[in-house]
């Protein structure tokens, strides 16, 4: 048996150690807030959006593995990638599990919900994804599929959609966090579609920070054009108002600025070309 904060030799690995210790952090605050009665008169309710929440950041932070570990010649990195996906898929689960409790356990009342409202039938698919590919996780799962897996880990992005969709329409109004995760969503989707040699340039980062920026504001403009009453152009002209700072566009180019520059002041600590880079985090993928 392999311990999670073990590597296939068995030597212990500090960083996925770390990792497995925080996984829960966000589930066992919330229960202490529970316990305590400080989540208001809708605790469960609280708590079902809460668990749902994680799931998308758990996702979020998966997705962002790969392109961080090559960017930042980290391939350690790597290692703790399938860890965070699992607990993205664990975080759904629970969420489920608490929807029922709501719903008092009446099965039938949970399937007809599912059925009839979109988006609880995109959010179960979702689930559905997220808990499949972390059934296939395992060494074992990737030897036996061969190229199935890979094929069926490409799924992650479409279940990302979903994921970020049902963000939005369980969020109603306000929705400045599932606008703001979407942004950082669509740098890496912009990353993974470049060819690699300018993936691991420096001006490639500091351009997709304009790029990530820009992509923002229009998911937040179509969402209030399309799926609300609200004067998207009123949005719009947010963005440049004082009072309204910072949006979610603000907050994505500021995230994608700090990843640029701590990219180049690692670079230069480290003094790796961007071409070893890459060759150091392939290896490091292999050995994880």
């Amino acid at each position: 048996m392999r311990f999670p904060w073990r590597d296939r030799h068995g030597r212990f690995l500090p960083l996925k150690a770390a990792v497995l210790s925080l996984t829960p952090l966000p589930g066992l605050v919330y229960l202490a807030l529970w316990v305590h009665g400080d989540l208001g008169g809708r605790a469960l309710n609280e708590v079902i959006h809460a668990t749902g929440n994680w799931t998308v950041r758990w996702l979020l932070l998966s997705l962002a593995i790969t392109p961080l570990a090559r960017i930042a010649n980290w391939p350690g990195l790597l290692l703790v990638r399938r860890m965070v996906g699992v607990t993205a898929a664990v975080y759904a689960a629970i969420h489920l599990c608490l929807y029922i409790a709501d719903q008092k356990y009446n099965l039938a009342t949970v399937v007809s919900e599912i059925v009839f409202r979109f988006y609880l039938t995109i959010g179960f698919v979702a689930l559905l994804g997220l808990i499949a590919l972390a059934a296939t996780s395992t060494d074992s799962a990737m030897k036996r599929m061969g190229r199935a897996w890979k094929q069926l880990h490409r799924l992650v992005y479409p279940i990302g959609v979903l994921a970020l969709l049902h963000f939005y329409i369980q969020t109603k109004a306000n929705v400045a966090e599932p606008v703001l995760v979407s942004g950082l969503f669509a740098w890496l989707m912009v990353w993974r579609v470049l060819p690699m040699p300018r993936r691991l340039a420096l001006g490639t980062l500091y351009a997709l920070v304009p790029v990530a920026a820009a992509l923002t504001v229009a998911l937040e403009f179509a969402w209030y054009g399309l799926a609300t009453r609200i004067d998207p152009f009123r949005i719009l002209s947010a963005n440049w108002a004082a009072n309204f700072f910072p949006r979610p566009a603000h907050e994505v180019a500021a995230i994608a600025l700090a990843i640029a520059a701590g990219v180049t002041v690692r670079r230069w600590m480290v003094g790796r070309t961007p071409q070893v880079a890459s060759r150091s985090v392939r290896a490091g993928a292999a050995k994880g």
